[in-house]
C-alpha cells in the first residue's frame, strides 16, 4: 500500500485513551519490544530480528505506547528507509503490533500517524507498507489514515476487491502504470 496526501484524513490529529503514553523506542526495550511482537503474531521476532529492524529505523521514529499503570508496551510502529523496486525513494511503515489485550482503542491508529507525521517532518512522502490480505483490521486503518492499495501483480485487482468487499467499504485504486 502507498499513502495518499490527497485522500488522507489528517493522520497526524490522534488522541490516545486515558491511561497511554505515546513515546520512542529506548535501548531498556529490547526484551518488552520482542515479547510484544510475539504476542500479536510475528513468532519468528527474535533479537536479530530486532536489530535488523534498528539499522534501518528512521530517527525518532519507532514508537511504542506505554500503558502508564503497568508501563508495558502495548503498542508500536516503525518508520525505516527501505527503498524497494516499487519504492526507489521509499521509506515503510512497518512492524505494527498491539497486544491483543489492548486491541479496539485506536493505539495502532496513533503509532501509525506518529510515524507519518514523522516522516513528513523530515520531507519523506514516498511512503509505503506490506501487509497481508487476512489482516482486515489493520488494512481498515491503514486505508483511513490515507495508504491506498497499490496494484504491483497481475492478482492484485482481484485480491483487493475482495477486501473491499469484506471490509464493505468503496473500492479505493491506485495503478502505478
Amino acid at each position: 500500500m502507498q499513502w495518499s496526501e490527497n485522500i488522507s484524513e489528517n493522520p497526524l490529529i490522534s488522541t490516545l485513551p486515558d491511561g497511554y503514553l505515546l513515546r520512542n523506542f529506548q535501548n531498556k526495550d529490547n526484551k518488552s519490544y520482542i515479547n510484544l511482537m510475539k504476542s500479536a503474531g510475528f513468532n519468528d521476532w527474535n533479537n536479530e530480528t530486532l536489530d535488523s529492524a534498528l539499522k534501518k529505523v528512521i530517527p525518532n521514529a519507532l514508537f511504542f505506547i506505554e500503558h502508564i499503570e503497568t508501563t508495558e508496551i502495548v503498542g508500536t510502529a516503525m518508520g525505516s528507509v527501505n527503498p524497494s523496486k516499487y519504492f526507489p525513494n521509499g521509506v515503510e511503515l512497518g512492524w505494527v503490533a498491539v497486544a491483543p489485550s489492548h486491541r479496539g482503542k485506536n493505539l495502532s491508529y496513533t503509532a501509525c500517524a506518529a510515524v507519518i507525521k514523522k516522516n513528513l517532518e523530515l520531507g519523506y512522502r514516498e511512503i509505503y507498507l506490506l501487509t497481508d490480505d487476512f489482516r482486515l483490521p489493520a488494512i481498515k486503518i491503514y486505508l483511513k489514515l490515507g495508504f491506498i492499495p497499490y496494484y504491483y501483480l497481475p492478482d492484485m485487482q482481484l485480491r483487493w476487491k475482495e477486501i473491499f468487499k469484506k471490509l464493505d467499504i468503496k473500492e479505493t485504486i491506485f495503478n502505478p502504470n
